[in-house]
């Protein structure tokens, strides 16, 4: 009886050791590396198709996700935003630190597919610390507009990259989705 006991638990744990062998065996992980840096979640290899996380791949390309639950579908949409910093008539880049100046914001997007909720325009310091310069909640439903902030001064303080970056919201409720941003560097 003791015998019979030990041999079933034996073959418990031989088929459950077998399962989890053969389970990671036909998923493998995945590596992805998007413009030099790793992913944080990777992907999975499964009968040799590589699944790969969307909203974490989408964020770093700068793509909006819309998820339609019901459906289980994903629409990615990656409009094009271009931004031009301007010091009243003229165009605006490198800073010296320590200084404060004064600019604006141009954004122009086109091949924008889907209808926007808000738009925000923000800076972030090379810490990551973000000022917004300026939001706007009025829905959007054209496939191209430009957007001008007004002027705002700013102390760029520390040497390094600033990042002025142009965010959307497809619906009130979602999270802002960086879709361009433009670099100024202070020395």
């Amino acid at each position: 009886m003791k015998f019979r006991k030990v041999a079933v638990l034996l073959l418990a744990l031989f088929l459950c050791s077998s399962t989890l062998m053969i389970a990671s065996a036909a998923s493998q992980t995945v590596k992805v590396l998007l413009n030099g840096s790793e992913l944080e979640d990777g992907g999975i290899m499964v009968d040799g198709k590589t699944y790969l996380p969307i909203r974490e791949i989408a964020n770093s390309l700068q793509t909006i996700v819309n998820w339609d639950g019901q459906n289980k579908k994903a629409t990615l949409t990656r409009p094009n935003v271009h931004i031009v910093l301007m010091q009243d008539s003229k165009l605006f880049g490198n800073v010296t630190k320590g200084n404060s100046y004064t600019f604006s914001v141009l954004s122009q997007v086109d091949n924008l597919k889907t209808d926007i909720a808000a738009v925000k325009v923000s800076i972030f310091d090379p810490y990551g610390s973000e000022k917004v310069i300026q939001t706007q909640t009025d829905k959007i439903t054209k496939d191209n507009f430009w957007y001008r902030t007004e002027d705002m001064k700013y102390n760029f303080e520390y040497s390094g990259k600033y990042a002025v970056r142009f965010f959307l919201k497809t619906s009130s409720s979602d999270d802002w989705t960086l879709v361009s941003e433009k670099l100024i560097s202070s020395q």
